[in-house]
């Protein structure tokens, strides 16, 4: 199964949540935390910096011009020389690099490559969030069927204590038997409570991540693309992971910064241009008036060529530094694709084995089902006792517990290992049917060749949003579906 059936899977989601009333789906929720969530913001804007890292390099490489003027007064001169008592100047330079060793050329590549790797670790940081979003989602999930499971157990060993109690007052159980009753039946009450919590913190958490309170959470689609084999996995990851390809992309950015380094013990040539504009403002003493004219102008122009002799050892010392950091560089991509490997051979083995936990769970909460029906009747005629009851009755709730929570690390597990394949960002998950998608490419085109010393943008402002205004969660359930 492919992305294409993925997409449509969650398509078929939307339509089915459609039907209860304020329903959602995985899908919907991914797509609010795309359009609110403050860390992915923050990731898209941090790219936007490093964009303007390409126009930052090649203004280096572009003519710069400079004016400046100003005005003198003379009040005092001790020479007996006559002389103008003030003066105004003006002047205008135009500098034009020709050559600079190729250290702009270089760094211009390598702002660029720079930009290449932000935009994988934005692919990065989509994946990580949405697995993030995935595991709130299917916490709330998880969560909200163990408290109806315990809600269940309490109301179960309610009435079990209930007829404890009347058997008791005819003669035909012990204080013992009450008393296992009502010590069950406690202890249910307090694992209620602490179920009740865990589903407040995972709602809680659901909101600090999507950014609006759960609602009626639907049971998410099937996972398509998972890999046959762990290798298979890995295979794909390192074509697809955007980390890696962020790591390999910054170590050839690296190698470009050494060429930067060692420009800077060759020659550069730059052609320069100036005019320059006098008046002494109609100051001159008589006796110059006629010799001196009140104002004068000129201009030049001319070839400038810079060659280092000695630099203090500078230049080398900056190739080595550089040398070194594409070495760390070149260092993490392995390091990386240590990582890498691990994290899809464990995510795979979580799956797998989440997988054969829901087999195995399924089983047992038949047979627990089974065996507790079987207690209950032998009870009646007097081969079983009340303990023998609340055992059976532990056993299966503990069987349901398993399944609730196998079914929870499956799916994540799953998602997990997709995101780490490179196949788990917006596109993959079709969320550009519900709306457009935040393309990084659309900025970098934007500003790259920008050249204007006042083309500011407009003042930022928080795109993600608060949620100061949503109340408390609480621990009511909706209406749960029986565990088969």
């Amino acid at each position: 199964m492919g992305v294409k059936a993925f997409r449509s899977l969650l398509a078929i989601g939307v339509c089915l949540a459609a039907l209860p009333a304020q329903a959602e789906t995985l899908k919907e929720a991914l797509a609010k935390a795309y359009e609110s969530n403050p860390s992915l913001e923050a990731a898209r804007a941090n790219q936007r910096a490093t964009d303007e890292n390409v126009p930052i390099e090649r203004a280096d490489s572009l003519p710069s011009l400079s004016a400046s003027g100003g005005i003198n007064e003379f009040p005092y001169d001790s020479s007996d020389i006559a002389s103008a008592q003030r003066q105004a100047t003006a002047s205008v330079t135009l500098g034009v690099p020709i050559y600079a060793g190729g250290g702009v050329k270089n760094g211009i590549r390598a702002a660029e490559t720079r930009v290449v790797a932000g935009q994988a670790d934005l692919r990065g940081t989509e994946s990580q969030v949405f697995s993030q979003v995935v595991a709130a989602y299917m916490d709330v999930v998880q969560n909200e069927a163990l408290v109806g499971l315990a809600a269940n157990n309490v109301e179960v060993l309610n009435v079990n204590l209930q007829a404890t109690s009347d058997r008791f007052e005819i003669g035909d159980l012990t204080r013992t038997d009450v008393a296992q009753s009502q010590s069950r039946l406690s202890l249910a009450r307090g694992d209620l409570e602490a179920s009740r919590a865990n589903l407040i913190r995972a709602r809680e958490n659901y909101i600090a991540l999507v950014g609006e309170a759960p609602t009626d959470l639907q049971p998410p689609p099937p996972l398509p693309g998972l890999p046959a084999t762990p290798d298979d996995a890995v295979d794909v990851a390192l074509q697809n992971n955007p980390d890696l390809l962020a790591a390999m992309e910054r170590a050839k950015a690296a190698g470009f910064d050494v060429r930067v380094a060692s420009a800077s013990r060759l020659p550069t040539l730059s052609v320069n241009a100036g005019a320059d504009y006098s008046n002494f403002l109609n100051s001159l003493p008589e006796a110059l008036q006629g010799l001196t004219p009140n104002s004068n102008s000129g201009a030049s122009v001319g070839v400038r060529a810079t060659v280092p002799l000695y630099q203090g050892g500078r230049p080398a010392a900056l190739r080595r530094q550089a040398q070194a950091r594409e070495s760390v560089a070149l260092e993490n991509i392995v390091a990386t694709e240590r990582d890498l490997i691990a994290q899809v051979r464990a995510a795979y083995s979580s799956w797998r084995a989440a997988n054969e936990i829901i087999a195995s769970s399924q089983t047992a909460v038949e047979a627990a089902a089974l065996s507790l029906e079987g207690v209950r009747a032998e009870n009646t005629v007097g081969n079983r006792t009340i303990l023998d009851i609340l055992d059976a009755q532990q056993e299966h709730l503990r069987a349901q517990v398993q399944l609730v929570t196998a079914r929870r690390n499956a799916y994540v597990a799953g998602f997990t290992l997709l995101a780490a394949m490179g196949r788990a960002e917006a596109r993959d998950l079709g969320l550009d049917e519900l709306g457009t998608l935040y393309d990084p490419t659309v900025n970098y085109e934007r500003v790259r060749r920008k050249a204007w010393d006042w083309s500011d943008d407009p003042a930022p402002v928080t795109q993600s949003t608060r949620t100061v205004d949503i109340p408390a969660q609480d621990a009511e359930i909706p209406p749960q579906q029986a565990v088969e």
